[in-house]
């Protein structure tokens, strides 16, 4: 786990229960980029914003010019004031339209840019950011944390300018009305600002941690659902069901702590702010009854005097809103900042050249990221020549996979030297090393999507004759043709309505179509019935043709062909050569796992 990421679930670290800083606030605006090119959309939203704010405050005046009306000392009449009032509504609801219309148009679109641009961050970057991070914990980046900076795009940007026009210009109303009244009002205010303060810090904090504690809850939903064939055959749903529950158990002990403390501050809040009206109407009444100032006007002062309140209320959900926002915007921004290893973005500009397929491992030392302690590969050295065979063989941890997945370059070697046709491996463009290279896996992944799509995968673009082809080659076209619906059959999740046999087919299929230089077996066959897995090993044959090969074997009967056969253990070659060589030399690790395979009855003639 990287240092310094605090795990879902865990109390809020320092970081998080610190106030609002500049710091943390020009981060947060940093997100706003994604609004510059809908900059005049947003503009003509604040505009209407402006409009709907004015006509809102004016509804005090008029309430005052109403209340003068009606004790005859103004020179308008009912009937021309209470037109204007109308008017004055029609207006505020027209406006009011307006600036939720911009504001959406800008919110939506921003955000499909935001979400799209973390995607394409999340899906360029190299495995050990992922090695890193829960599949859970990615999406609810994508969905809680941007939808969260949407609210405030639409709705708490213009509340926040909305309550603070309302706390300046209400304020700059009341003092013309009467000065006196308004020092005797704002006596009450530093008591709820102090009061917004202590609140809105446990607010904030309790708020974060059930953001987090549901994004926790996510994850058991995405990591039951991506293996439901486990949790059905260790009848494992109630177990589940009831970890599921446990996680939304602490959301919710959460939330309603911080609802504790929210009702409690809300509470406050109106008992004194209806506490400092009652005190206005005694004081103000007294000043109207000693002719210092008409009954209309003190009216007019309650009715701001309302709103100012109103909006001193609203400050501190405001306030826990925006700090939400900002962590919301710096988890984003975290994930922005992370150094891609393909530009997706890009066109590839330069003429590239063809890989033949030369491989050569020279001396190569390897430690995965997680675990730098522990050394996988202690010096492997080997070679294969472009269109050779090469088998991989070693017990469980011996380091077969790393090399495939260092060829890959999903990790960036500690010592030693890959080269691919004479050149470095990190002198290749890592699009065009990996558009040269298949992966055939023991277990293999398919999409949600169609058979067609799946084996189109290889290759986005190829014609419905090129799909059809690379299924005949790879002995699958009888299979996809016996299907009601054929190539357009629905595979379903990760491949379950085809059997494993089937799967392989179709991703030998995959691998054709991509045509690469260099092709990667991880044992295709080990977990088929015979059936199948002739089946398969007559497409693997037409695949292999003419093409670099590693195998990573697990069965030796299937490796008996190939031009070498390197053993590993412990991280080093223990020894190499063909078949033959090595089954007949004595005590040699390779002829003991043969003869382990033969007396377990997996090894078997051809």
């Amino acid at each position: 786990m990287a240092k310094g990421r605090r795990n879902f679930g865990e109390e809020a670290s320092p970081e998080d229960k610190k106030p609002l800083s500049r710091e943390s606030i020009r981060r947060a605006i940093s997100i706003f980029r994604f609004v510059k090119p809908y900059r005049w959309l947003y503009a003509l939203g604040f505009l209407f914003l402006i409009l709907s704010t004015t006509t809102t405050l004016s509804f005090g005046l008029l309430i005052g010019q109403i209340t003068s009306v009606i004790q005859g000392k103004s020179e308008f009449t009912l009937n021309q004031v209470t037109l204007f009032f109308v008017g004055v509504l029609v207006a505020q609801a027209i406006f009011s339209f307006f600036r939720i219309y911009f504001f959406s148009q800008v919110s939506e679109r921003a955000m499909a840019d935001v979400r799209r641009s973390t995607y394409s961050k999340i899906v360029t970057l190299p495995i050990p950011f992922f090695e890193q991070r829960r599949v859970g914990e990615l999406t609810s980046r994508i969905s809680a944390d941007v939808s969260q900076l949407q609210d405030v795009l639409t709705l708490t940007l213009a509340e926040l300018f909305r309550q603070i026009a309302t706390l300046l210009i209400g304020t700059g109303i009341i003092l013309y009305v009467s000065w006196k009244l308004t020092l005797f009002m704002l006596a009450t205010f530093p008591v709820i600002i102090i009061a917004a303060m202590v609140f809105g810090r446990f607010i904030r904090t309790l708020s974060k941690k059930a953001q987090d504690q549901l994004a926790e809850a996510n994850v058991v939903v995405e990591e039951t659902l991506q293996s439901i064939n486990v949790v059905k055959a260790f009848t494992n749903e109630r177990y589940e069901i009831g970890r599921y529950g446990s996680a939304l158990a602490r959301v919710v002990g959460t939330a309603l702590r911080a609802a504790r403390f929210r009702g409690a501050f809300v509470s406050f809040v109106i008992f004194a702010l209806f506490g400092g009206i009652v005190g206005v109407v005694w004081y103000g009444g007294t000043l109207v009854q000693a002719g210092e100032m008409p009954f209309a006007d003190l009216l007019t002062f309650i009715v701001y005097t309302t709103f100012i309140g109103g909006s001193v209320a609203g400050m501190g959900d405001l306030y826990a809103q925006l700090q939400k926002t900002i962590g919301a915007s710096e988890r984003i921004l975290e994930i922005l900042g992370e150094q891609s290893e393909v530009d997706a973005d890009s066109e590839q500009a330069t003429v590239l050249v063809p890989v033949k397929g030369n491989v050569v491992f020279e001396n190569v030392r390897f430690s995965y990221p997680s675990r730098p302690d522990v050394e996988v590969l202690k010096g492997v050295s080997l070679r294969v020549d472009s269109g050779r065979k090469i088998a991989l063989v070693g017990q469980s941890g011996a380091g077969k996979s790393t090399i495939v997945q260092l060829l890959m370059r999903y990790y960036h070697i500690a010592g030693g030297e890959i080269t691919v046709d004479g050149r470095r491996l990190s002198d290749f463009d890592i699009t065009h090393l990996r558009q040269n290279i298949a992966v055939v896996p023991q277990e293999v992944m398919l999409f949600g999507g169609t058979i067609a799509e799946n084996i189109q995968y290889g290759r986005p673009g190829a014609t419905e004759a090129e799909i059809h082809e690379a299924a005949r080659k790879a002995n699958a076209y009888g299979f996809i043709q016996s299907f009601p619906e054929g190539f357009q059959t629905v595979v379903g999740e990760r491949g379950v309505k085809l059997s494993g046999g089937q799967r392989q087919r179709i991703a030998i299929a995959r691998a054709i179509l991509k045509d690469p230089a260099i092709l990667i077996l991880d044992e295709a066959t080990s977990s088929l019935d015979a059936e199948s897995e002739k089946l398969v090993q007559e497409a693997l044959d037409e695949l292999m043709q003419n093409r670099t090969t590693l195998i990573i074997a697990h069965r030796l009967a299937t490796i008996r062909k190939v031009d070498t056969i390197y053993v590993l253990r412990e991280g080093q070659v223990a020894e190499q050569g063909t078949h033959d060589e090595l089954a007949h030399r004595e005590d040699g690790l390779y002829a003991n796992l043969v003869k382990l395979q033969f007396e377990t009855g997996v090894m078997y003639n051809e």
